[in-house]
């Protein structure tokens, strides 16, 4: 190839040319670089956006379903079932499995009919023929036998009015006087008898119907009531079950172990027409499912707002085992020694099964299915001493859980720190220590459904009202469901319970009113 250019014969002006040619190839090389280096980022970050388009995708989807969705975090029994035996079949074999053909879903029979209740009272109609004598020869009839068939009916509620009369007599040989006491009142001057209290409080607060409803219904019975007048007997009934609520606090915190939740509720905000968050907190006694013979509580507390100062308020004398999720306001409680911290296995789960609804993946399908196994082997234990379920929890649940804590370390590392899976991994190991609790103590649960039950009527209540008209509606709330969730749980007509309390409390002794709760009455 021919030299277009004629080099310099002089070396200075040849050392300059060269000069000049290195320095526009380290230009060049430069931008080379700089080009490698800006395609190496723009892959970078469309790696990333991709796995921050993916996490928002499932972020969606989850929030979808809580919105929209089933509530049940039940998987498909079947199609679990068939997973855990192809993987086995892979793991044993090395070979695909071979499907058998599905066989037909059997025939359901017709279900039985329930018999009717005994305890209801029975109103005897007899059905005769027309005819007074047989048509045919004009004979007299003679029973033969007879069938009986029932109906369940319903009689609507009705009101009544009970005049008390209370006589002024006075003797005929002297001026002497005499004449009965007027009978108490639960609430003074209130012209609501306790029977007509509880079945307002009860509509309410268990069966969720608000006041404006039961005014409607009682005018179609031709009863014409306000609903300030109804929450007045409300407001009254809650200052009356005061020294109750107080007894039933003591009852439930002490207890050596203590299942504590909470939930959030709107409440009208005064001055400015709109809501704000309150919250209602819960404590439930309950350790029936360890062998224990002691009567189920729980206790209610409203708070204006969800701070750690109030559980800390409410457990500030509290000692033994609190069984929550990982909500901060409890930290300072486990800090001081005296309460110690079990956590929800249950919660741990529904990170992963979130996930799993989406899209179901070798990580989620793999723990539920480990965590399935460890609520296995709490059904078979279930009701047992304390003893007896620890001993089963170190010989078969223990493997499972340090088995699954190793595994958990290793898929940590093969996921986005950004995605879903590594929150849900994360939240797993930052609570590994009080997860494991259980395993060592039978009087434990593997979960909190016991507080989650609790607050079942609360979150069945805001599908019937938009909101609580003040925190002393919240303080209301809190008594009401406190005494009729602890009711529920005893298996006691709450009606009957809480019309007889009514009845008395108001002149009952303070220091006895321990007499009233739901288990101590014979009713």
């Amino acid at each position: 190839m021919e030299i277009s250019r004629q080099l310099p014969d002089n070396v200075a002006e040849l050392q300059a040319m060269l000069s000049a040619q290195l320095v526009k190839i380290d230009a060049l090389e430069l931008e080379r670089n700089t080009i490698l280096i800006e395609r190496n980022a723009l892959k970078v970050s469309r790696v990333h956006d991709s796995e921050e388009i993916k996490r928002l995708t499932e972020l969606i989807a989850k929030l979808r379903r809580a919105m929209f969705g089933q509530k049940s975090e039940k998987l498909s029994v079947q199609i679990d079932q068939f997973e855990l035996e192809l993987e086995e079949l892979h793991i044993t074999q090395g070979t695909q499995p071979q499907l058998t053909e599905i066989a037909e879903p059997r025939e359901r029979s017709a279900p039985k009919r329930r018999p009717l209740p005994d305890h209801l009272p029975r109103q005897i109609e007899e059905h005769l023929p027309s005819e007074a004598a047989c048509p045919d020869c004009g004979g007299s009839w003679e029973k033969i036998g007879e069938d009986v068939s029932e109906v369940l009916e319903y009689v609507p509620a009705s009101y009544r009015v009970i005049r008390h009369i209370r006589p002024k007599l006075s003797c005929t040989c002297c001026d002497r006087m005499a004449q009965a006491p007027a009978p108490s009142r639960p609430i003074a001057r209130s012209s609501f008898g306790p029977g007509l209290m509880s079945h307002v409080i009860i509509s309410k607060y268990m069966d969720h119907l608000p006041i404006y409803r039961q005014c409607q219904q009682a005018l179609r019975e031709g009863v014409e009531l306000s609903e300030s007048t109804l929450g007045d007997v409300v407001g009254g009934t809650h200052h009356l079950l005061r020294p109750l609520m107080a007894a039933l606090q003591r009852y439930v915190f002490a207890a050596r172990k203590l299942h504590a939740d909470d939930t959030p509720i709107n409440v009208l905000a005064p001055g400015n027409g709109k809501t704000k968050q309150g919250r209602l907190w819960v404590y439930t006694r309950d350790d029936r499912p360890a062998g224990d013979t002691t009567a189920p509580a729980v206790w209610f507390n409203y708070s204006p707002d969800r701070k750690g100062i109030h559980p800390q308020t409410h457990l500030k004398e509290y000692q033994g085992i609190l069984q929550a999720d990982a909500y901060p306001g409890y930290n300072a409680i486990f800090e001081t020694g005296r309460v110690i911290e079990a956590a929800c296995w249950a919660h741990a789960r529904r990170k992963f099964y979130d996930i799993h609804e989406t899209g179901p993946t070798p990580i989620t399908t793999y723990v539920l299915r480990k965590i399935g196994e460890l609520y296995q082997i709490e059904s078979g234990i279930r009701g047992s001493p304390p003893e007896r379920r620890r001993e089963v929890r170190q010989e078969l649940a223990k493997p499972i859980v340090e088995a699954l804590h190793l595994w958990l370390k290793e898929q940590l590392g093969t996921v986005s720190r950004k995605s879903l899976a590594a929150d849900a991994i994360g939240y797993a190991m930052n609570q590994w220590e009080a997860l494991c609790r259980y395993l060592d103590d039978g009087q434990i649960e593997i979960d909190n459904n016991a507080a989650e039950r609790a607050l079942r009527t609360v979150a069945l209540g805001r599908k019937n009202y938009l909101f609580l008209g003040s925190d002393a509606g919240g303080e209301r709330a809190a008594t009401m469901y406190s005494l009729l969730g602890t009711v529920k749980l005893n298996g006691i007509n709450p009606e009957t319970y809480l019309s007889h309390v009514l009845n008395v409390i108001a002149d009952y002794p303070v220091n006895q009113v321990d007499d009233l709760l739901p288990w101590n009455l014979k009713i």
